[in-house]
């Protein structure tokens, strides 16, 4: 944090993530090269915090208007193929999580329907600025569908957006879709319409309606077949790989949940979150090297304090001293008992026994009444000053999945605002190698924008310029 003020940066972020950040400030974050994304004009960002690209979307299920019970499953793939393509164009939606999130903290079920009204309800719930709902109809074999943009703080509505094709190409007219809606958020978005259908074009439909069916279905069983069908039908698809592995993981199945966490890597929003999971999961089954690794990949990144947590409770079992990283997990998150525990185990198993004493009764003032504590206490007191059976340290089962990706938006926007202070050469070369970065694994649009963004900084850059004749070569442009 010593390329830019941390003022500033509290600034940039909506209200809803800054105790997040200043999570992420405990815990000392210090960021990989790997966090580059295209840049936010610092000046800029600082005279309008609200501007298009820093206002959190909320896309909503779509109406549907075609009168086909067979085609119900769309209403969930609008929102999945909108909400990922804002995200790569460098928006900030929000996840079906964070909308399921706020449904059941208002008390409505999962499979409702809102109203216009408990659209409004369900986007303050979760600090949306604006709202983005729309239906879809078919007339023989085309579907068209149409999206408008609610602002939320004026309650005004956009002009609609629409986009048609043949059914069998659902997948581009979503995507068009979602670059009209981007041009009317933003419009000197510099980045073409076809190189959004080109992000979608290795989808197989057959897989992705497995997939949506795959996560809306309200039945285990029916949602583990869909997933095991999509990852059949499509090995490269990451993000239902990360729903398999949240289905095997929820029914313990920790094995499995390991291997399908482990194919979520890379560039995909979920790869962190996949390793924490994969890591408990590697816990859970006794593979305890293997969850350190997991767990030790997240904290080199994200640090918060359940990943230090964790990544010393993998240490411990393996008859190594943590203590250093569960100090670590108290100064992130004073008032977890259980990491306060875990360091008072660790002291006293490794000598300290003044300072193991002195945590455990921290503990206590969180958690009296915890049976197992008390008497641990007691036995400390004791002259042998030995427990009958020594304790393990305490892993961090319940995680916070949306602090989670807050965290990591947080840590974007620092990144962002620590390249603005970098000379322009610099700058537009961090954003073309990550723009390369980008295009090896196949997500043109990501390597478009930052590409782009790297002209915005360096008008002329001969590396961004050559960046975008390869991606124009990829998509079978002349």
């Amino acid at each position: 944090m010593t390329a830019y003020n941390q003022r500033d940066v509290f600034y940039l972020l909506s209200s809803s993530m800054r105790r997040v950040a200043r999570l992420v400030l405990v815990a000392g974050v210090t960021l990989p090269p790997a966090f580059v994304f295209a840049p936010r004009a610092h000046a800029q960002a600082a005279a309008e915090p609200a501007d298009a690209h820093s206002r959190i979307l909320l896309v909503l299920p779509f109406d549907n208007g075609t009168n086909q019970p067979s085609l119900e499953w769309i209403r969930e793939a609008a929102p999945e193929l909108l909400t990922s393509r804002l995200l790569s164009a460098g928006f900030a939606p929000l996840s079906r999580a964070d909308r399921r999130y706020a449904l059941d903290h208002l008390g409505f079920p999962q499979n409702f329907h809102p109203s216009r009204a408990t659209s409004l309800k369900l986007a303050q719930t979760l600090d949306a600025d604006s709202i983005i709902v729309g239906n879809y109809t078919t007339s023989g074999s085309t579907i068209t569908a149409e999206a408008r943009i609610v602002d939320v703080p004026h309650l005004k509505m956009s002009q609609p957006v629409t986009a048609q094709g043949d059914m069998h190409s659902l997948i581009a007219v979503f995507d068009t879709l979602a670059w009209e809606l981007t041009k009317q958020l933003d419009p000197s978005f510099p980045v073409g319409e076809e190189t959004f259908v080109a992000a979608g074009a290795n989808l197989k439909l057959e897989a992705f309606e497995q997939y949506i069916r795959g996560i809306a279905e309200p039945d285990h069983n029916e949602r583990l077949a869909h997933l095991q069908s999509t990852v059949k039908l499509s090995p490269d698809f990451a993000d239902a790989w990360m729903a398999l592995g949240r289905e095997d993981y929820a029914s313990q199945d920790y094995e499995h949940a390991a291997d399908a966490f482990s194919k979520v890597t890379g560039n995909n929003p979920d790869a962190l979150e996949a390793s924490f999971y994969r890591g408990l999961s590697l816990l859970y089954t006794g593979n305890y090297p293997n969850a350190e690794a997991a767990f030790t990949s997240v904290a080199r990144i994200l640090p918060l304090a359940a990943v230090l947590n964790n990544q010393g409770v993998a240490i411990s079992r393996q008859g190594h001293d943590a203590t250093a990283l569960f100090r670590q997990a108290v100064a992130a998150d004073p008032v977890a008992p259980d990491y306060h525990f875990n360091l008072a185990v660790s002291l006293k198993r490794h000598g300290d026994a003044n300072g193991a004493t002195a945590e455990l009764a921290q503990y206590l003032k969180l958690r009296p009444n915890d049976s197992e504590a008390v008497n641990l206490n007691t036995a400390w007191k004791q002259p042998t000053g030995a427990a009958p059976v020594e304790p393990l340290e305490r892993i961090a089962r319940s995680f916070d999945a949306v602090a989670f990706r807050q965290a990591a938006a947080v840590m974007d926007q620092m990144e962002s605002a620590r390249l603005t202070a970098l000379p322009p050469r610099q700058h537009a070369e961090a954003l073309v190698a990550h723009g390369r970065e980008y295009l090896s694994r196949g997500l043109v649009l990501e390597a478009s924008r930052n590409a782009n963004a790297a002209l915005q900084v360096d008008p002329g850059n001969a590396q961004a310029q050559a960046l975008l004749r390869e991606i124009a070569a990829k998509q079978g442009q002349k």
